[in-house]
């Protein structure tokens, strides 16, 4: 076994699940490899349930264990076919937010959800990951890790689950500071090598989202109460990231995300209320058996839990805020063996990753029923 100081990895928002789940209505035909499922929660019951202090007391979704490397040799991936790409939806209509070296993609946010089978009521089932709005045609769509819609544990898809875009300290939920609205899942897409297999060389997925609505919270007698307003499709308001597969494992990327968890040493560095990046190039790393993991490209960056299923840009560029999705932050690393994370990987994206991408981008959600 590989000691702790010589080379340590674990998913950046936890281990989560394998199998398929059950009680839900699968959608219309996709290729076999393709999981996808309806959400077991109804959308607006979804979004009732992440009242302001729910939304503010969601933790990081870190309950795994460390993965040892088998070795510090990298194992490089290969293209299965020709590259392809998507490009973003360009001309987006919302106020420029910058850092001081760029400027934040509106198309990140927070995405939120409970464990199945536990309380839902219970401050400790409360999760959130990171994610990014994406090219679809019916401008639905969020990508992200898959461990952050699928709980391997439990064998089925997370419940209560909605993505916030450009969320900021959990004041654009209800204060209108960026009303892009909440955006509940309809439809789960995923790999089968993950949910099955529980391999996280496919740890990637795509959520058709339902049109957003702006929330606005009131608490009276001490109980919350809120009003809905329509706000349309996720892609018409923010935006969405291109898509891009098959590309070198040596591409120059900007990882987004919203960390919060601690390094091995207990330092915990961020707060989880606003978004981060990294900037630097892709490198194919080495394998890690407790994941089945073989085929991951990562870059330099001291991510922890939370920035699981924050985007990987290729060719970004700041005065659009777009680029293309290459990657999803996945698990993190410690390759010096210093207890502190020091490189973050995605799955390689490859024709597999092209054919749930191509079977959620076509996937029809529209208003909330």
């Amino acid at each position: 076994m590989f000691s702790r100081a010589r080379h340590i990895a674990i998913p950046l928002a936890g281990l989560v699940a394998a199998g398929l789940m059950s009680g839900t209505a699968a959608t219309a035909a996709a290729p076999s490899e393709v999981v996808s499922r309806n959400a077991a929660t109804p959308a607006e019951q979804a979004i009732q349930f992440w009242t302001p202090e729910r939304i503010k007391a969601a933790t990081d979704h870190d309950d795994s264990v460390d993965a040892r490397a088998d070795g510090l040799r990298a194992v490089d991936s290969s293209p299965d076919g020709p590259p392809g790409s998507v490009p973003p939806i360009g001309g987006e209509k919302t106020r420029t937010v910058k850092s001081k070296h760029v400027n934040l993609p509106n198309t990140v946010g927070r995405v939120f959800f409970t464990l199945p089978g536990q309380n839902p009521g219970n401050p400790k089932n409360w999760r959130y990951c990171s994610a990014t709005s994406v090219q679809g045609k019916y401008r639905n769509l969020v990508a992200t890790s898959a461990h952050c819609v699928y709980d391997i544990k439990k064998n089925t898809f997370y419940t209560n689950w909605i993505f916030i875009p450009s969320y900021w300290d959990g004041k654009n939920v209800w204060d209108g500071k960026a009303p892009y609205g909440i955006y509940a899942a309809k439809t789960f897409n995923a790999h089968d090598d993950f949910t099955v297999k529980e391999d996280f060389d496919y740890d990637y997925a795509f959520v058709n989202v339902y049109n957003g609505i702006k929330v606005d919270w009131k608490k009276e007698g001490g109980k919350w109460h809120w009003s809905r307003k329509n706000v349309g499709r996720l892609g018409d308001n923010v935006g969405g990231q291109g898509f891009t597969w098959n590309r070198s494992t040596k591409a120059t990327v900007f990882s987004f995300g919203y960390p919060a968890g601690e390094h091995p040493d207990g330092d915990k560095p961020f707060s989880g209320r606003t978004m981060k990046w990294c900037y630097g190039k892709t490198r194919p790393m080495p394998a890690a058996a407790a994941y089945n993991l073989q085929e991951h490209v990562g870059l330099r960056c001291s991510f922890t839990a939370g920035a699981s299923g924050g985007p990987l840009l290729h060719n970004y560029k700041s005065s659009g805020r777009t680029g293309y999705l290459i990657g999803v932050n996945s698990v993190a690393w410690d390759t010096d063996g210093n207890d502190r994370y020091d490189h973050i990987s995605s799955p390689y994206f490859n024709g597999d990753t092209h054919k749930v991408y191509k079977a959620a981008a076509n996937r029809w959600s529209g208003n909330m029923p």
